[in-house]
């Protein structure tokens, strides 16, 4: 079976349903290797925590007058929600994990 790529070929529900082997491993199948499989919902577990800390964070750096901690939570927080976001979208796309 031919590898199709997403360029010409848009990758159908069931070919998502039954997963996507070495999806992010570039040396997946060396020496035997079973194929990679993403944990989307451990990803969605860490990365709503890491919103909510961020976010409870900032809160208190913002309260103490230390603008240089509400910025960088602030940035580490957005980073965290827009993964949130990409992962919830590959998880209602029908990727398994």
């Amino acid at each position: 079976m031919q590898a199709r790529t997403h360029r010409h070929h848009p990758r159908s529900r069931e070919e998502y349903a039954r997963g996507l082997p070495d999806y992010h491993d570039p040396t997946g199948g060396f020496g035997g290797a079973a194929p990679a499989y993403s944990a989307l919902t451990l990803r969605i577990v860490l990365a709503s925590l890491a919103v909510v800390l961020c976010v409870g964070g900032a809160i208190l750096f913002a309260l103490y007058d230390a603008w240089w901690g509400t910025i960088v939570l602030g940035i580490v927080g957005l980073g965290s929600l827009v993964d949130l976001a990409w992962v919830v979208h590959r998880k209602r796309r029908g990727e398994p994990g």
